[in-house]
């Protein structure tokens, strides 16, 4: 009965305010991927719907913008958001409702500058609890100050139990720009903090530092973190990584060890279509962080080659691509894993279609998704 009554809010929303609209815009958008395995799935595995519809209301230098969204287990969110201005006051707010459980969270902020300052709130509800944090901000021509007290917790109960207070800064000193905070906590004081980056080591162009010097209660420590630079790639893209550990004193010193190669890619244009070449066999600097094509598919492929291009169709921009991905376990010809195309069609101003494949070389087609979008 929740859901029907707040599904029939939305729609009555996005209808009454048909009638009145100043400025009445929005999105819908559908996707369908079905899935295909050895052995196949049953329909309902293999199907992953989702959808989502966009009414955006504007009049007066507000905006109020309802957003529905569905999926194949039906309806699975609804937020309601508004902006704009009184007077000085600007303000935002924002409602989120689940319809398998009703209310979500509550969102409202204001902002107002007077005299150079900023100043503003922003209070939040949620799972039972409240918070509230007041900000002041400002800023001279060397110097920038803020200031956030923080009230609220994360227990059951709607109080505005006092949970820190957080000050940001920044100002010039000597020959470097100084960024830092001051913070403290229901303890007292939690610490201090000055930040600068893009100290130069002569005679190392592509190395710079950066230092972090931290004051707490009973300890100090310096941190510097290396940064490297080696410069804008002509043609080819080289990928290095070089090693470093310490750098936390007084227990430890920076050590920057071994420079390493891990891959080369290469991007071009051949008569209005688009190459694309990686190869890569080092490690991710960041776990299942991979450059470029490799993105998204972890460590399975070590190269991948693409070809695409955008031209006009029959009604509208019309963009294809289509990329082939080896393995070095793969035992199919010349070790090819794996193949994905996408194409997407503007058939109109207000209607986009796309489609697209990946075909495992071993496993056989792996996922077909259609999708569209409408705007008006």
């Amino acid at each position: 009965m929740k859901r029907a009554l707040v599904l029939s809010l939305a729609v009555i929303f996005g209808l009454g305010i048909a009638v009145t609209a100043q400025s009445l815009s929005g999105t819908w958008t559908l996707g369908v991927d079905i899935t295909t395995n050895n052995p196949p799935l049953s329909f309902a595995d293999a199907l992953d719907f989702s959808s989502s519809l966009t009414v955006i209301y504007e009049v007066g230098g507000w905006t109020f913008t309802s957003i529905s969204v569905f999926d194949d287990t039906g309806w699975a969110d609804q937020d309601f958001s508004a902006t704009g201005s009184l007077g000085a006051w600007t303000f935002n707010s924002a409602v989120d409702f689940t319809p398998a459980g009703g209310f979500g969270s509550l969102d409202i902020g204001t902002s107002i500058a007077l005299g150079g300052m900023t100043f503003g709130f922003d209070f939040t509800l949620a799972g039972g609890s409240v918070s509230l944090d007041l900000v002041g901000a400002g800023s001279t021509s060397l110097v920038d100050i803020e200031v956030t007290v923080s009230f609220g917790d994360q227990g059951v109960g709607c109080d505005l139990e006092w949970a820190g207070v957080t000050v940001d800064f920044g100002f010039p000193f000597c020959c470097a720009d100084i960024t830092g905070s001051l913070s403290f906590d229901c303890n007292g004081f939690a610490g201090i903090c000055f930040n600068v980056d893009g100290i130069v080591v002569g005679n190392i162009p592509w190395l710079t530092l950066g230092a972090q010097l931290c004051f707490q209660s009973e300890s100090k420590t310096l941190t510097l973190t290396p940064a490297f630079d080696f410069g804008a790639d002509v043609c080819f893209d080289v990928y290095f990584d070089v090693a470093s550990t310490g750098g936390a004193g007084p227990a430890t010193v920076l050590n920057i060890g071994d420079i390493t190669i891990d891959g080369i890619g290469l991007e071009c244009e051949i008569g209005g279509v688009a190459f694309t070449a990686i190869s890569f066999w080092g490690a991710p600097r960041f776990a299942g962080d991979f450059p470029g094509l490799l993105a998204g598919h972890g460590q399975q492929y070590w190269e991948a080659y693409q070809i695409s291009t955008t031209d006009e169709g029959c009604c509208g921009p019309f963009g294809f691509d289509i990329a082939v991905y080896f393995d070095a376990n793969s035992a199919s010809l010349f070790d090819i894993a794996l193949f994905e195309a996408n194409m997407t069609l503007q058939i109109a101003t207000q209607f986009e279609f796309g489609m697209g494949l990946e075909y495992d070389v071993v496993g056989g087609a792996q996922l077909w998704t259609i999708d569209f979008t409408v705007t008006w």
